[in-house]
C-alpha cells in the first residue's frame, strides 16, 4: 500500500484551520474525499498542534476502554484474581475474537466466580459465545469489579450503576469537570461511552502514557507487553504497538476515532474522520506518527504495507499536516 502526501506551503489548503483531507484515487482520478480533524495535547491539557477543529465534539467510543479499566485495578479486583498483565490488556481490548482473546476474558470470569451468561455484550453474528465479542474483556473486567465491590452484576451497564458512576467520576476528575456535565450514551456493546472534544481525548491519552498515575501506568505496561491482545494479529493497534517496541499506545474507536500516545512523554493525539472512514483515520494516524517522528520511516513503511490494504491501482493521498497552536 502506498500513501502519498501533498502539503501546501502552510500545510493546509488555503487555511490553517482546514482539516486534513484524505483522497482515495483510482488511477489519477479522485474517487472519495475524507475530512479529518486531529489534535495533539500535553498532560496539562494544552493544545500543542492541530489540524482542523480541536474542539470538534464526538463520541470517544472504544478509545475510552483504557480508562474504563481503571476501577478494575483501583478496586483491587484485578489483584484479587491475580489476572496479571494479560487480564488488564484484554480489559482494554477491541479484539478479534480469537481463542486466545476469548480465553483471557474467560479467565477473568472464572477467577471471579462469575458465570459467562452474566456478560451483557452482544453475541457476535456467526459466533457461539459472547466471549468472542470484541468487548468481552471490558465486560468481564466490569463484572469482576462489581463482584469485588459488592455491586449488582445484573445491571452493570446502566448509567446510574455505581461502576459507571465511578468511571464518569474518574473521567471528570481528569478533565476537571463535574461528572454530571459529561454526556454519556449507549455504545454498540451496551456500555456507556462519552461525547468529548477531540482536545479532551488527546488530553486523556497524554495522561495515559505520562506515568503520573499508578493505574494508568499499569494499563500502559499491560498494553505494550501484550499488543496481540489489544486488537489482533495484522490489526492496526496491535501492529502499531508491536512495531513501536513498547513506545507507543494506539487505541481505535468506531466511526473514525483513533487515539495515540508516546510512553513517558505526556503527549496524546486524537483523530476523528468526519465520515467515520477507517482507512482515512489509519492513513492519517501513520502520517502524524511520521510528522511527530515517533517511529522510523522503515517501520512506518512496513506498517503501511501491513495494515492499509486497498485494491490494485488505488492509492490514498494525505493532504495537510499538523500546525502549531496559536496563543
Amino acid at each position: 500500500m502506498n500513501i502519498t502526501r501533498k502539503y501546501t506551503p502552510n500545510g493546509f489548503e488555503n487555511s490553517k484551520k482546514s482539516p486534513i483531507k484524505v483522497y482515495l484515487k483510482r488511477a489519477s482520478s479522485v474517487e472519495s474525499i475524507h475530512r479529518v480533524h486531529a489534535v495533539v495535547s500535553d498532560k496539562k491539557g494544552r493544545v500543542l498542534m492541530k489540524a482542523g477543529n480541536p474542539d470538534y465534539e464526538t463520541f470517544i467510543r472504544s478509545a475510552l476502554k483504557p480508562f474504563q479499566a481503571i476501577p478494575f485495578l483501583s478496586s483491587g479486583a484485578a489483584e484479587k484474581i491475580s489476572c496479571g498483565e494479560k487480564g488488564i490488556a484484554i480489559a482494554c481490548a477491541s479484539h478479534s475474537g480469537t481463542t486466545e482473546h476469548a480465553r483471557e476474558s474467560f479467565k477473568i470470569l472464572w477467577n471471579s466466580n462469575i458465570d459467562i451468561d452474566k456478560l451483557q455484550c452482544p453475541l457476535p453474528q456467526g459466533k457461539s459465545s459472547k466471549l468472542e465479542h470484541n468487548c468481552s474483556g471490558k465486560h468481564a473486567a466490569f463484572l469482576s469489579t462489581c463482584k469485588k465491590m459488592n455491586w449488582s452484576i445484573e445491571n452493570y451497564l446502566k448509567g446510574d450503576h455505581p461502576l459507571q458512576k465511578e468511571i464518569f467520576r474518574l473521567i471528570g476528575d481528569f478533565l476537571n469537570l463535574p461528572s454530571e456535565e459529561l454526556f454519556a450514551v449507549r455504545d454498540d456493546c451496551g456500555a456507556p461511552t462519552l461525547k468529548l472534544k477531540l482536545s479532551q481525548m488527546a488530553f486523556l491519552y497524554a495522561n495515559l502514557s505520562s506515568s503520573d498515575n499508578a493505574e494508568l501506568e499499569q494499563i500502559c505496561r499491560a498494553m505494550t507487553s501484550h499488543p496481540n491482545l489489544i486488537s489482533g494479529e495484522g490489526r492496526f493497534d496491535t501492529e502499531i504497538i508491536s512495531r513501536a517496541h513498547g513506545q507507543l499506545i494506539s487505541k481505535s474507536g468506531a466511526e473514525g476515532i483513533q487515539c495515540l500516545s508516546r510512553i513517558g512523554e505526556g503527549i496524546g493525539v486524537a483523530i476523528k474522520v468526519e465520515d467515520g472512514s477507517k482507512r482515512a483515520k489509519q492513513a492519517v494516524a501513520l502520517d502524524l506518527i511520521k510528522q511527530l517522528e515517533w517511529m522510523t520511516p522503515i517501520a512506518l513503511q512496513e506498517l503501511e504495507e501491513k495494515v492499509l490494504m486497498v485494491s490494485p491501482g488505488v492509492e490514498l493521498e494525505v493532504n495537510g499536516k499538523l500546525d502549531f497552536q496559536e496563543n
